[in-house]
């Protein structure tokens, strides 16, 4: 009767503290960040412009698109997914609602897709910076917090306090293409000498992919040689 007990008290401990999928709540492998059918789903963005992350036609000629092919914006750029669900929930999950297990999730997930890439590693992993206004009133940086689970995930290296937002921002997500540019110039600095280093930026969501513009300016700046951008999502 006791061992019947035990293993009674243990099919229900296992069935309530399994781990379970995220989006769909079915369980899972401990180490897989979803369940199969999930993750299956994603919205990944396969076709992109190497340089801006900006999606493409499968029929596409280049993998460079027209603005980029002018001027590019980054060395490199990756982002894992289109903006969709279910990583437009992920993502916001996080940064509105504090369900900061979501930046491992997502950081494991971008992993992945750099993975498939094999890029070469960078020298130092940067998150774009909140304004210390902004960081007090969010209580973390949902961008940094992605960043070091995927460093920890690659083996790259994560630097804090690589760069500094000197402006508090609005949030780009209630502007205009024109007034997003303006409302993220000059509103960067180093705080290092970056001469010779390459540099890969880490992000959430990238829309018109400003914000990480400004930021790469600022790194080639401080000396920079080469500057890459991994986000997410790309809107």
């Amino acid at each position: 009767m006791t061992l019947f007990l035990y293993d009674w008290a243990k099919n229900i401990q296992n069935a309530w503290l399994a781990p379970r999928c995220p989006v769909c709540a079915a369980a899972i492998d401990a180490a897989a960040p979803l369940c199969a059918g999930c993750h299956a789903d994603l919205p990944v963005l396969e076709t992109q412009c190497r340089h801006c992350a900006i999606a493409l036609s499968e029929s596409a000629a280049t993998r460079v698109c027209a603005d980029c092919a002018r001027r590019p914006r980054f060395d490199h750029a990756l982002a894992g997914f289109h903006y969709r669900q279910p990583i437009a929930w992920m993502i916001g999950g996080l940064k509105y609602h504090r369900h900061l297990a979501h930046a491992r999730l997502l950081g494991d997930l971008l992993a992945e897709r750099i993975a498939l890439q094999a890029p070469e590693p960078p020298d130092l992993l940067a998150a774009v910076p909140l304004h210390p206004a902004a960081f007090r009133r969010r209580g973390f940086n949902q961008a940094e917090r992605i960043a070091i689970r995927l460093a920890d995930r690659l083996g790259w290296r994560v630097e804090r306090d690589v760069f500094a937002r000197v402006r508090d921002t609005p949030h780009q997500s209630a502007l205009d293409a024109a007034q997003r540019a303006a409302n993220v110039r000059d509103a960067f600095a180093a705080r290092r000498d970056l001469a010779g280093r390459h540099v890969a930026i880490v992000d959430d969501v990238m829309t018109t992919a400003r914000t990480a513009s400004a930021l790469a300016r600022t790194a080639r700046t401080a000396g920079a040689a080469r500057v890459d951008v991994y986000c997410v999502a790309r809107a």
